[in-house]
C-alpha cells in the first residue's frame, strides 16, 4: 500500500436522502492507492448506495467525494466519464449478458456490447479468464451453461479485463457454497495484488471480509461507526459491530 500520497477514494461528511429517509448521514471514509478496504453493515444500511455516489449514478446532497483529489460532486459529464474509466466492477450475482458468449461478455467494458476486432478481443479474453483459472474452451459458452462459481470468475475477469485502478465488489459471494466462496476469496486477494489495483468490496460475508480486506469499515445509520485492520474485525471493542460480525439477535441493534 502506498504512502504519502492522495487517497484513491475519500469521502467528506456524505449526505444523501430519499424523500424523507436520510440513508447516509454523514459518511467519513478513506482509501488509500493499493489498499483493499471492505465496507460491511446490515441490509438497508447504505453501502450499495455509498458505491453509487462514489460512481456518480447518485448525487450525494450534501458532501465531498474525491477520486485522485478529484471532485466527483458537482463536476462535469466529460469529467464524471474520465473518472468511470478508472472503476471496474463485479455486481453481485454476476450481472453477465446471457445474450452474449462468455468471450463478449468479459470484453464487454472494452467494446460497449459493440462486435470491434473479435478476434484481438477473443485474445484479450481467453487472457483475463487465464488469470481467474477458466480455459478457452468457455469462450463461446453461455453464461447460463456455467455453474455459479465460473459464471463468478467470468465476471471477474470482465471487471479486470479494462484493467481498472479501482475494483468495486459488490457481494462477491452471494449465491456460492463455502468452498467457491473461499476459492473467490482467495483469487480476489491475488488479482487484487498482482494487479495493484485499489479495491472496496461491500459484503455481509465476514470470512470474505477477513480475507480480503485490509481494512474494515462498518456502516450503521448512515454512518462509519467503526474502522479498523481487519485482525481486529472480531476485536473491535464496539458492541454494534460485535454484535454484528457474531450474528446476535440481542445487542444494540435491532
Amino acid at each position: 500500500m502506498a504512502t504519502g500520497m492522495l487517497p484513491k477514494i475519500k469521502l467528506t461528511d456524505v449526505v444523501k436522502r430519499f424523500g424523507e429517509k436520510t440513508v447516509l448521514d454523514g459518511v467519513n471514509l478513506s482509501v488509500e492507492p493499493g489498499e483493499s478496504v471492505a465496507i460491511i453493515g446490515g441490509s438497508g444500511t447504505g453501502k450499495s448506495v455509498t458505491l453509487k455516489c462514489i460512481l456518480a449514478l447518485l448525487i450525494p446532497d450534501s458532501g465531498s467525494i474525491e477520486v485522485d483529489g478529484q471532485e466527483i460532486v458537482g463536476a462535469r459529464a466529460s469529467e464524471i466519464a474520465k473518472i468511470r474509466s478508472k472503476f471496474g466492477m463485479l455486481f453481485q450475482g454476476g450481472a453477465l449478458f446471457d445474450s452474449m458468449p462468455v468471450w463478449r461478455n468479459v470484453t464487454f467494458g472494452l467494446t460497449q456490447g459493440r462486435m470491434r476486432e473479435p478476434a484481438r478481443m477473443r485474445r484479450i479474453a481467453e487472457e483475463n479468464l487465464e488469470r481467474v483459472g477458466l480455459g478457452k474452451d468457455i469462450l463461446n459458452l453461455r453464461p447460463n451453461e456455467l455453474s455459479g462459481g465460473m459464471q463468478k470468475r467470468v465476471a471477474l475477469a470482465r471487471a479486470i479485463a479494462p484493467r481498472p485502478e479501482i475494483i468495486f465488489f459488490d457481494e462477491p459471494t452471494t449465491g456460492l457454497d463455502p468452498i467457491r466462496a473461499d476459492m473467490i476469496n482467495d483469487l480476489i486477494t491475488s488479482l487484487v495484488k498482482d494487479l495493484g489495483v485499489t479495491a472496496l468490496t461491500i459484503t455481509h460475508d465476514m470470512s470474505s471480509a477477513r480475507k480480503i480486506a485490509d481494512r474494515v469499515a462498518m456502516l450503521y445509520n448512515g454512518r462509519i461507526i467503526w474502522h479498523g485492520p481487519r485482525d481486529r474485525l472480531y476485536d473491535s471493542g464496539n458492541p454494534y459491530v460485535d454484535q454484528f460480525v457474531q450474528g446476535r439477535a440481542d445487542g444494540p441493534i435491532r
